[in-house]
């Protein structure tokens, strides 16, 4: 496939929604390509993952800079020379500015750990164990602004089992992410999302008829 969307990485960690990313953008016919994996920290694992596809890796240290805004326009500046179209936010830990926000609206997306808009934030696996709710799950959106905000392109559930516990939870939603992050850039790539009064639409994106309901009662 030619013309194929042409992605930057933003990670800070071992990177596995990255190799998530990978493993989907290495299967024939997948409608985007990851250019560009760029880190704030040095040591990052998931740098190993991108130079092991191939991939063009780059570090811009946030602690050499005088301030956010001097960090985020290296960090737009990297992305421009490369040719970047979406930025994936994979494990990126960094706050970024207003300006960069705005300056890639609708053309950066995020993965969370919670079926937002519940559970914003961090622990959010613990956060809804001590909350009793009974389904977790992950969300791929927009980003906004505000931190864990944005119109939502997919999301995927997951039961809290008996004898669930932060990790045993974050493990299982874990999995899902890897499936919701590449099934949402593809959607993204083959210009299937427009954003409507920050509501996503997906062209031909039929939900599943089937419900997810726990306890099952049986």
């Amino acid at each position: 496939m030619t013309d194929k969307l042409k992605v930057g990485v933003l990670i800070s960690g071992r990177g596995t929604n990255l190799q998530a990313l990978i493993d989907a953008c290495a299967e024939p016919g997948f409608p985007a390509t990851i250019a560009l994996v760029i880190s704030n920290v040095d040591d990052a694992y998931g740098l190993q993952r991108a130079e092991k596809a191939g991939i063009a890796t780059q570090v811009i240290r946030h602690q050499a800079f005088d301030s956010r805004a001097d960090f985020d326009n290296a960090l737009d500046n990297a992305l421009r020379k490369s040719g970047i179209e979406l930025i994936c936010l994979a494990g990126f830990m960094r706050l970024l500015t207003a300006e960069f926000v705005d300056t890639w609206r609708d053309r950066m997306i995020n993965v969370h750990p919670s079926l937002l808009p519940a559970f914003k934030g961090l622990d959010t696996h613990q956060r809804a164990l001590d909350a009793g709710v009974t389904i977790a799950g992950c969300t791929v959106h927009f980003v906004r602004i505000e931190m864990d905000d944005g119109p939502i392109i997919v999301q995927a559930a997951v039961p809290i089992l008996p004898g669930d516990d932060s990790d045993r939870l974050a493990a299982r939603i874990l999995e899902k992410e890897h499936v919701a992050y590449p099934l949402a850039l593809r959607l993204i790539a083959e210009n299937k999302v427009t954003v409507t009064d920050e509501i996503v639409h997906v062209e031909n994106g039929a939900p599943s008829a089937e419900s997810l309901i726990n306890p099952s009662g049986n």
